[in-house]
């Protein structure tokens, strides 16, 4: 397998884990045979500085030009602040939005031994793995009017949670097929009691649920689902919902597992269950943490199982996938960084978690 990916290390800790990810994929390379072409191209607040752009024409253009993008993380207090000439994170917005990355696909796993990293009790996590579904190039994020303005010496703002029914169907879809490839149950999130996009949401959830007579279709409000989470998050498998409740939902469902940091994502134009080799957009789910950003001690498994998704969604590696899976589930058995430290674990560094991650895969 050959193949060409763009690489944007972006702000912050996103040059030390994606150098992590990076190590991972050589460790696939040499492990299966394959060659993967790195093109790398500059986003974010280091576009800023350098173009007084987060994304270029031209690195737009290179991205187009591959089969993926792996991601590190955008922004920071430098460039993000109230009235800034442009924000970091419209950079992203635009690849998601141009590239009709609809789906963001964020699977949560608690591997076996790390049930005590959780704030929950350890019986409550143990064998936890959902995927948390999200539509991303809609709703609040997206709809329009979206403006800030003055009004008789008020400040005011609106943004607009705007839905379609083509949009609901393909989220909504992706969500079925996913849950279909596992534990067939799938949990529709919306707030049809206030909302009207919450309406439309639920009513297709149903009329679609006749084509998936194999899932159990389940409703909850988005309100109850985040108390749901904290009282029994093993009940779910997959949950699909609008943008806005997907963003905290699924860095609440990260953070009962344990920390943000283990927490991948795989942006698709389609579920990835049926579709072969389809462009992705590969991050974690965590920001660029630049209080941190230099000491070596972000977790990297993040950006590693976003690499995995990536051999898994857009080049069809399934073997390789479960490799790098596997290899993360061996390696924090003992071996842990700051985030998710326990008593009687060995705490490493940025890097030598991808050194022991990466000598996993090759060791198999």
């Amino acid at each position: 397998m050959k193949g060409t990916i763009a690489v944007g290390e972006g702000d912050g800790i996103g040059p030390e884990i994606i150098a992590e990810g990076v190590k991972v994929l050589k460790a696939v390379e040499k492990k299966y045979g394959h060659e993967f072409r790195l093109d790398y191209f500059d986003i974010g607040g280091v576009s800023i500085d350098k173009y007084g752009t987060p994304l270029t024409e031209e690195n737009m253009e290179l991205c187009r030009r591959s089969d993926a993008i792996l991601f590190g993380a955008l922004g920071g207090p430098k460039w993000d602040y109230p009235g800034a000439p442009v924000y970091t994170n419209t950079a992203g917005l635009r690849l998601r939005k141009d590239f009709e990355l609809y789906a963001n696909i964020r699977p949560v796993k608690v591997y076996p031994g790390m049930e005590g990293c959780s704030p929950l009790k350890s019986d409550k996590v143990r064998g936890m793995d959902i995927i948390v579904v999200r539509e991303n190039t809609g709703g609040a994020y997206f709809g329009q009017p979206k403006r800030q303005w003055t009004e008789n010496g008020k400040r005011m703002a609106v943004d607009t949670m705007f839905y379609s029914e083509p949009e609901i169907e393909r989220i909504l879809r992706v969500g079925y097929e996913l849950a279909q490839s596992r534990r067939k149950r799938l949990a529709s999130i919306e707030k049809s009691n206030v909302t009207e996009t919450g309406k439309l949401w639920r009513a297709m959830a149903i009329e679609m649920s006749k084509k998936y007579p194999d899932v159990e279709l389940e409703h909850i409000l988005a309100d109850a689902c985040t108390m749901q989470l904290l009282r029994e998050p093993r009940h779910f498998d997959v949950l699909v919902m609008g943008n806005l409740y997907g963003d905290i939902i699924s860095d609440e469902a990260a953070g009962i597992a344990g920390s943000l940091g283990m927490g991948p994502s795989a942006q698709l134009a389609g579920s990835g269950v049926k579709e072969e080799r389809l462009f992705g957009y590969y991050e974690s789910i965590h920001g660029s943490a630049p209080d941190i950003a230099g000491q070596g001690i972000a977790n990297p498994i993040a950006t590693v199982l976003s690499a995995g998704f990536m051999l898994k969604y857009t080049y069809g590696l399934h073997k390789e996938a479960d490799a790098v899976d596997r290899a993360v589930g061996r390696v924090v058995v003992n071996h842990r960084t700051k985030d998710i430290m326990e008593d009687g674990k060995t705490l490493v560094s940025t890097k030598k978690m991808g050194d022991l991650i990466a000598a996993a895969i090759e060791q198999e």
